[in-house]
C-alpha cells in the first residue's frame, strides 16, 4: 500500500498548490491513502469547513490538525460531523472531535491515522508519548490496522525522533509536522518504520516558514510587531512525504520525500511511478 502525507498547508498559496498539484500527484504516485495537514491553511491560523471539503474534493483522504486547530471557531463545531478531520489526541478529555480514527481504504485496506501535539516549546498538553502508547495498543499494526501514520505536530527535532523510535515497529509512519521546513532525513527506522523529522510545508517558500517577509523581518531587526502575520502569496510548493507499506506487515518497505511546484526543487523517489 502507498501513503502519501502531505505538510502542513499555509494559506492560499498553499491552498492552491493542493488543487493544482495534489490530484495529478495522487494518480502519478499510486497513492492507495493521503493524509494533508491543513491547521494553517485559513490565512495561515486553523481550517474552515469549506477549506476542510475542497482539500477531501481534491484528493485528501484525512486532515490532520495541530497548534492552530481551534483558531477558526467553526472548527470546533464542524469536526464533530468530520471523522476525516484529526485534532491532536493529547488534548483533554471531552475535546471536541478525536485525535485518531480508522480509516478505510477503496481496496478495503485499513489506515489508522493520529495527530499528536509535543509539548516542548509548545502548549502544555498531555503526555504525548502516553497518548500515542495508548492509540498504538488499541488498534495493533499487522492486526486490527494494516498501515499506521502518526503525525507529530511538534517544534523540538528531538522530541520529533524521540517519537519516530517510540513508534518503531509499531507505525508505517511517523512524520512530523510544523516547523515548515522539509527535512532530509527520510528513512527507514531498524524496527520497520518509515520517519521524517518534518515533511514541510505546502506554501510559499520566498517567505519566513510561509508568512510574507515584511512583518517577522520587521520584528527581528526592529524589535517592534508593525502589523499581523499574513501567508505569502507567491507559488507554492507541495512538500510531503510517501511510503510504500508491506502487504504482510504493515511496516514500511520504501520511503521518499516529495515536493512539487514553487521555489523548490521538483524531488520524487525514482520507485514512486513504478507499480506496486
Amino acid at each position: 500500500m502507498r501513503l502519501l502525507f502531505v505538510g502542513d498547508v499555509v494559506g492560499r498559496a498553499g491552498r492552491n498548490a493542493i488543487t493544482s498539484h495534489l490530484p495529478g500527484l495522487r494518480e502519478r504516485l499510486k497513492a492507495d491513502f493521503v493524509v494533508v495537514n491543513g491547521e494553517n491553511a485559513a490565512g495561515g491560523f486553523g481550517i474552515t469547513e469549506d477549506i476542510f471539503n475542497e482539500f477531501r474534493d481534491h484528493g485528501a483522504d484525512v486532515v490532520t490538525l495541530g497548534n492552530h486547530a481551534w483558531d477558526q471557531r467553526e472548527a470546533l463545531v464542524f469536526i464533530e460531523r468530520a471523522p476525516e478531520l484529526i485534532r491532536p489526541v493529547n488534548y483533554p478529555a471531552g475535546t471536541p472531535g478525536k485525535g485518531a480514527n480508522l480509516f478505510e481504504t477503496a481496496s478495503g485496506k485499513h489506515v489508522l491515522v493520529m495527530n499528536v501535539m509535543g509539548v516542548a516549546k509548545m502548549e502544555p498538553l498531555g503526555d504525548p508519548f502516553a497518548a500515542v502508547d495508548k492509540e498504538l495498543d488499541a488498534c495493533p499494526l499487522g492486526e486490527a490496522a494494516d498501515a499506521v501514520i502518526v503525525d507529530m505536530h511538534a517544534e523540538l527535532t528531538s522530541e520529533k525522533m524521540a517519537m519516530g523510535h517510540f513508534c518503531d515497529g509499531r507505525a508505517s509512519l511517523v512524520v512530523g509536522t510544523h516547523t515548515h521546513v522539509p527535512t532530509a532525513d527520510t528513512h527507514i527506522l531498524s524496527g520497520g518504520t518509515g520517519y521524517q523529522t518534518d515533511a514541510g510545508m505546502t506554501g510559499d517558500y520566498d517567505s519566513v516558514i510561509g508568512m510574507d517577509k515584511t512583518e517577522p523581518l520587521n520584528r527581528f531587526t526592529r524589535r517592534i510587531p508593525s502589523g499581523r502575520f499574513s501567508p505569502a502569496l507567491g507559488p507554492a510548493t507541495l512538500c510531503g512525504v510517501v511510503v510504500e507499506t508491506d502487504d504482510t506487515t504493515g511496516l514500511a518497505a520504501r520511503i521518499g520525500g516529495v515536493r512539487v511546484g514553487g521555489q523548490l526543487q521538483e524531488t520524487l523517489p525514482d520507485w514512486a511511478s513504478q507499480d506496486q
